[in-house]
C-alpha cells in the first residue's frame, strides 16, 4: 500500500508526480529544484542559494512524512556542472549530522527549468 505525501511547505509539482510516496517502511522524494514555495520563483542567485532552497523543500517534504534528514538513507544529487560539486556538497553536508546517507552525484546536460541542482532522497519510516 502506498500513501501520498504532499505539502505546501514545498513547490507543487511541475508535472504528473507527487513530492513523495510512502511505500511501507519506505519514503521515496522526488527530486526537488529551487523553487520557492510561498512565490513559485525560482532561487536561483549562486549556487549556495540554490542548493540551500533545494535543502529546505526537501525537508519539508521530510517532516510532512513526519521524518527528518536522519532517516534519509539514499540520496541523488544531479548538477548541470561538475565544478559547482565542492560548493554543493559543502551546502548538502550542512543538513546531515552523522550516519550520512549513500549518494551518487552525477552532471547532466539539462535539468527542469534549467536549474543548476536536483536532489532526491529515500528515507526510512521508523
Amino acid at each position: 500500500m502506498k500513501k501520498i505525501i504532499s505539502t505546501t511547505n514545498a513547490p507543487a509539482p511541475i508535472g504528473p508526480y507527487s513530492q513523495a510516496v510512502q511505500a511501507g517502511n519506505f519514503l521515496f522524494a522526488s527530486g526537488q529544484v529551487a523553487i520557492n514555495p510561498e512565490s513559485g520563483e525560482l532561487n536561483i542567485g549562486t549556487i549556495e542559494e540554490e542548493t540551500h532552497q533545494v535543502m529546505r523543500n526537501l525537508k519539508a517534504v521530510l517532516l510532512e512524512a513526519g521524518l527528518t534528514f536522519d532517516n534519509v538513507v539514499k540520496s541523488t544529487i544531479f548538477l548541470s556542472d561538475m565544478g559547482t560539486f565542492a560548493q554543493v556538497n559543502e551546502i548538502y553536508g550542512q543538513y546531515f549530522t552523522a550516519d550520512f546517507p549513500a549518494r551518487e552525484t552525477v552532471q547532466v546536460s539539462v535539468l527542469p527549468k534549467n536549474v543548476n541542482v536536483e536532489i532526491s532522497v529515500i528515507a526510512i519510516v521508523a
